[in-house]
């Protein structure tokens, strides 16, 4: 069964959005309708698409080529022209080449706090790190998190926040201390929790009897748990949201046409960026993509990822393909300025190529990519040295993402959430603020 098959059925369900728990309403809460909930106006309406690109992409090799320096430097890979006079990308580039002109690559990204994890730049926030000491990320919660807080799902029946990742652990940076209320719900498992107990087909959803039976069929499980009077106060919200169709139909692949599932590529970063759209058309604020856990973190060929000609090179073609599909999808259909568009990972890799043909570990600066939100893109904005060692000009801060992000949310960038101490704590970090260049 395909992750992605509305029909999936799960009883995890039951336990994990609380129905039957004694954390029902933390779990349901973002999902949860009051009497005078309504979907988002279309025209108000803001989202964020976020490509986690796990490992750490070579910004040399992808978006920063340096074709004047030596070869150890330069890479294997050529450069090309883009639709954008004076930007050049990697050769295997060519469709994100021929967009330049709606893509703003950000050469510049300070990545200094970050490390091995989606914590600090997924945060936006410089203060939130990994420490291998049990208090990861010291209780910071996400751009998602933040987002779920202070805005909200632009439809009533979905989340605000959603991961779409294989590898939650590695790949998804959750709410810290800010609460369960504003985590990522695991898009990949979503069907599930909204899904139908065993026998109930999509096809009977109109028959809420049966409906009713089904649900009956696992009080069992609910009274071992001695929760039974959880349940009445969250079956008819779980009913609603089941009948009404809003979430099934958005996680159902098979309702778009096949040319367009082929135009994102049929591939676990292509698919899952189709999702993504399919979600914040549905009604997500703000969506995490990731196609695989560490695949980008190419040391060389003798590790599993490969080094830069045999593990980055395969790559390239479908992270082209899926940004140039999303982008041109969005514009079709009137979600590009509302909708910003990330791509990037945890820092960058090392410009001398080693000994196993790769790249290593590089934190003092990275590329990333932007799209849409309104803002001004077909620029290069920053630019690195001649051998794309440090930042030159430009920079980028964690926290300056976040401030982008925030803005173009419409999000009060001087607003606090309070951590479990009773301490306020800002939302942009260490004097962010919007990258000047894209406003």
């Amino acid at each position: 069964m395909s992750s992605f098959d509305s029909r999936a059925v799960s009883r995890r369900w039951v336990l994990q959005t609380g129905i039957a728990g004694a954390t029902a309403y933390s779990a349901l809460a973002p999902f949860s309708r009051s009497a005078s909930a309504a979907p988002t106006p279309i025209a108000d309406r803001r989202n964020v698409i976020v490509f986690w690109l796990s490992g750490g992409p070579s910004h040399i090799d992808m978006w920063d080529p340096k074709p004047e320096a030596p070869a150890e430097i330069r890479g294997p890979f050529g450069s090309i022209s883009t639709r954008v006079p004076g930007i050049q990308l990697c050769e295997h580039l060519p469709l994100q080449a021929s967009i330049a002109d709606k893509l703003s690559f950000l050469r510049a990204v300070d990545c200094r706090a970050s490390n091995h994890t989606p914590i600090t730049m997924q945060a936006g926030n410089p203060l939130a790190r990994r420490s291998d000491d049990g208090r990861d990320g010291a209780g910071y919660p996400s751009m998602g998190s933040i987002v779920a807080k202070f805005r909200g799902p632009n439809h009533p029946d979905m989340p605000p926040f959603v991961g779409i990742a294989p590898s939650w652990k590695a790949d998804v940076w959750e709410s810290g201390q800010m609460g369960a209320n504003y985590a990522p719900v695991d898009g990949l498992k979503l069907v599930g929790k909204f899904g139908l107990p065993d026998g109930v087909q999509v096809d009977r959803l109109d028959d809420r009897d049966g409906l009713r039976r089904s649900f009956d069929r696992l009080r069992t499980d609910i009274d071992r748990l001695d929760t039974l009077d959880k349940l009445s106060r969250y079956q008819q919200q779980a009913y609603e949201m089941v009948l009404g169709g809003h979430v099934q139909r958005a996680f159902d692949l098979n309702l778009e046409p096949q040319a367009i599932r082929d135009e994102y590529g049929q591939n676990t970063i292509g698919q899952k960026a189709l999702l993504a759209r399919r979600l914040v058309e549905a009604g997500v604020t703000y969506v995490l993509v990731s196609g695989a856990w560490g695949y980008f973190d190419h040391h060389g060929d003798s590790v599993n990822w490969g080094g830069i000609e045999k593990g980055l090179k395969p790559l390239l073609p479908h992270v082209d393909q899926t940004l140039f599909a999303l982008i041109n999808d969005l514009e079709r259909r009137g979600l590009l300025d509302t909708t910003l568009v990330l791509m990037l990972g945890e820092f960058g890799r090392s410009p001398v190529i080693n000994k196993d043909a790769g790249r290593d570990h590089w934190t003092n600066v990275m590329s990333m990519v932007a799209a849409g939100g309104g803002l001004k893109h077909g620029q290069a904005v920053g630019s690195t040295d001649a051998r794309g060692y440090d930042v030159k000009d430009g920079v980028v801060r964690p926290q300056d993402l976040a401030a982008t992000v925030f803005r173009h949310l419409g999000i009060d960038l001087s607003a606090h959430w309070t951590n479990p101490q009773g301490r306020p704590s800002p939302i942009v970090a260490e004097g962010g603020r919007p990258i000047p260049e894209l406003i």
